[in-house]
């Protein structure tokens, strides 16, 4: 009998370690349902204030404290960190937002995330929410694939995983030779939309390019809305940049095969600028990955603005917003413009107020969350299909 008992009473410390493990990880009454376990850090290698808000968010909403280290420029405008408390055999994670001032930002995460591997952590994690260079991750001219040599980069300082938000390409995962985690910005955008843009329902998502059209489409869907695409705007795109493998001009080779002769390609001609699609007394939400030079957006608005567009929205992950961009923004036709807290903007916003704020910090602490607990990223990516 003695035996007996002594097995229900270990059942029931089981079940009592179990419930309160349940208890922490949801959420009831002030119990914090991101209370950390311990074995791993999380550390910002920005170096400049504005650039560390996101990692104070994250941090919060896991209930942890931000890692002790220093980040800073030396008079030589040379890169220190310095790692302030032990990470030997811990998981770290990174994060890293990505300024204007890209190439430091690169360099404060390569050399702290060195750091981290030679004083023997376990694993170290960058959450860089915006990839840099990610434009260039097609051969172009006779320039290289910037974002490949990048990833290679990050692996030799010692990253072993990294989390991202909507990269520009979805391939460029395959550049890497450590686990990645793209994550979707989309459904907080079009919560934003639901809640914030007033009869949505009589809204149009347009694409300002072919090449956009998937995205947009996949919005479309999801909200039950129409779409419309931009054809034939006078820019050119990524998919019409001559690759300039030939090295002009082309010389025939008279010591080769007399018969050997490719016929040439016809150039292209890139007809008036059209939209396909109704837009006339409708909302025009345009969506895209990424918004920085603005040029191609206000001149967008121009044209839907024409077709008899009245209210004009534009709705991107990351919001670069460089150069003049706020300027032009507040003297477009554009109505608002919508973008995540990515990348920091807040000097822009000062410029514009046409211009808010998303914030997708809720995401990016859960993804830390589950991998740090090994649990599965299934949950982060629900209803999320192939072309999202």
């Amino acid at each position: 009998r003695l035996a007996n008992n002594t097995n229900y009473l270990l059942i029931d410390a089981s079940s009592c370690f179990k419930m309160i493990e349940n208890i922490r990880r949801c959420p009831s009454g002030n119990v914090n349902m991101n209370v950390a376990k311990s074995g791993y850090h999380v550390f910002c290698a920005n170096s400049t204030p504005a650039c560390t808000e996101l990692a104070k968010k994250i941090t919060e909403r896991l209930g942890v404290e931000l890692g002790k280290s220093v980040v800073y420029q030396e008079s030589n405008r040379e890169t220190r960190v310095e790692i302030k408390e032990s990470v030997r055999g811990q998981t770290i994670f990174i994060i890293q937002t990505i300024p204007r001032d890209v190439n430091t930002a690169i360099m404060e995460l390569l050399i702290m995330a060195y750091a981290l591997k030679t004083s023997c952590a376990k694993n170290i994690i960058g959450v860089i929410p915006y990839f840099p260079y990610s434009k260039q991750c097609k051969m172009r001219k006779r320039g290289s694939i910037v974002c490949k040599l990048l990833a290679s980069m990050l692996a030799k300082a010692g990253l072993t995983h990294i989390i991202t938000m909507d990269l520009h390409q979805k391939e460029i995962q395959g550049f890497f030779t450590f686990p990645v985690d793209n994550l979707r910005a989309s459904p907080f955008l079009l919560q934003y939309i639901q809640e914030e843009i007033p009869d949505y329902r009589n809204a149009i998502i347009v694409a300002k390019s072919p090449s956009a059209a998937k995205r947009a489409q996949s919005y479309a869907e999801r909200l039950r809305l129409g779409l419309a695409v931009m054809h034939g705007e006078a820019q050119c795109s990524e998919s019409d940049m001559a690759d300039g493998r030939h090295s002009p001009p082309c010389v025939r080779n008279t010591f080769g095969h007399p018969g050997l002769e490719l016929p040439l390609m016809m150039a292209k001609e890139k007809p008036p600028i059209t939209v396909v699609g109704d837009v006339g007394g409708r909302i025009a939400i345009i969506v895209d990955d990424i918004i920085d030079d603005v040029e191609d957006f206000v001149a967008t608005a121009e044209i839907l603005k024409e077709r008899g567009a009245y209210k004009i929205y534009v709705m991107a992950t990351h919001g670069l917003l460089s150069a003049d961009a706020p300027r032009l923004i507040e003297e477009s036709a554009i109505d608002e413009v919508v973008v995540t807290n990515t990348v920091p903007h807040e000097v822009q916003k000062l410029q514009c107020p046409k211009i808010k704020t998303v914030d997708v910090s809720m995401i990016l602490a859960e993804a830390i969350r589950r991998i740090h607990n090994g649990e599965s990223m299934a949950y982060l990516f629900r209803n999320i299909t192939v072309d999202d």
